[in-house]
């Protein structure tokens, strides 16, 4: 298998459970949240070690058998950093992403790196769902947000992302490539300015083999890879957010490998991005993270996130990570 394939495809570390029984897992979650005291031992068990689908089973059962809300229950017996990565497992991935890219643009300053990694990293299915979902949630259209919130070739940018119109089928095809290669080195780096609609019809819209042979091309023609243009052409939000696309075309793994890493590099750990990467990836292609992340920083994901974290927080996380 190739490096894109494994790229579109990925290697989750949570699946579906054979053994998971959701009356079952209602009742167990009931007795960690009675008597003296929370075990969190057991609700990790329960909630860490099953899929979404299985949690959101788990959750009805448990309204149906004791007339509450789990994620309402586990709010009231938990708090900070363990209470927030719980109540994301509880969180179908379409409302999760929604709410991460709301968070995103609410506040002060906008989280530019959330857009890109959700837009760039999501197929144009869920891109659909997520959009639909949001407007549910908000009153409001995401595009709308987004152009509220961004400004200049990055809007234009994370505007084509969200109309979800890439080319997801394998084809390539090489005179293309090399027709779009000089397409983008004549508006671009041989001309006075840059013509920025060139960089984002080619980037957000052809599939990740096909811009995989672009990028090829462009080396060809320039002698200098394509990231190295960008630099050049580029700067602020519109060059971070244009090699964000590159990175993740390049090797999606070692994108997330290294979001993963920034969350817990230097001082402190921004823990609602280790928590947003985990519950958003593990389902997905986390199993592939982590060799990417072990080729790249010499240390297994878990270790980093025990040196980082603490306990339950540090328990589950490392449960999520391990996978079932």
């Amino acid at each position: 298998m190739s490096n894109i394939t494994k790229n579109i495809l990925g290697m989750p570390t949570i699946r579906p459970n054979p053994t998971f029984n959701a009356k079952g897992s209602a009742e167990i979650l009931h007795k960690a949240m009675t008597g003296k005291g929370c075990n969190k031992d057991l609700i990790i068990q329960a909630l860490c070690t099953i899929n979404n689908d299985q949690r959101q089973a788990a959750a009805n059962e448990f309204k149906i058998l004791y007339g509450k809300d789990l994620a309402g229950e586990l709010k009231k017996e938990l708090s900070g950093d363990f209470e927030k990565l719980l109540v994301a497992l509880l969180e179908r991935p379409d409302r999760y992403d929604a709410a991460q890219l709301h968070h995103a643009m609410a506040g002060l300053g906008t989280k530019e790196s959330v857009l890109i990694e959700i837009l760039v990293t999501h197929s144009n299915r869920q891109i659909g769902m997520i959009k639909t979902v949001y407007k549910e949630m908000y009153g409001k259209d995401l595009e709308k947000d987004i152009v509220g919130d961004t400004s200049g070739a990055f809007k234009q940018l994370l505007v084509s992302l969200c109309n979800g119109g890439r080319d997801e089928m394998y084809q390539t095809d090489s005179l293309k490539a090399n027709q779009d290669a000089r397409q983008l080195w004549r508006d671009g780096e041989k001309k006075w300015g840059v013509e920025s609609d060139t960089f984002i019809r080619v980037l957000a819209t052809q599939n990740f083999h096909q811009l995989q042979h672009v990028f090829t091309e462009y080396e060809k023609i320039s002698g200098h890879s394509f990231e190295k243009a960008i630099e050049k052409e580029f700067s602020g939000d519109n060059r971070d957010g244009f090699l964000a696309v590159v990175k993740c075309v390049r090797n999606r793994n070692a994108f997330f490998a290294e979001l993963l890493h920034n969350t817990m590099k230097g001082f402190g750990t921004r823990d609602s991005d280790l928590i947003r990467l985990v519950v958003s990836r593990c389902e997905v292609d986390l199993a592939d993270i982590k060799v990417e992340y072990q080729k790249l920083y010499k240390v297994p994901l878990e270790k980093s996130i025990a040196d980082d974290c603490s306990g339950a927080y540090k328990d589950a996380l490392i449960t999520l990570v391990k996978g079932n």
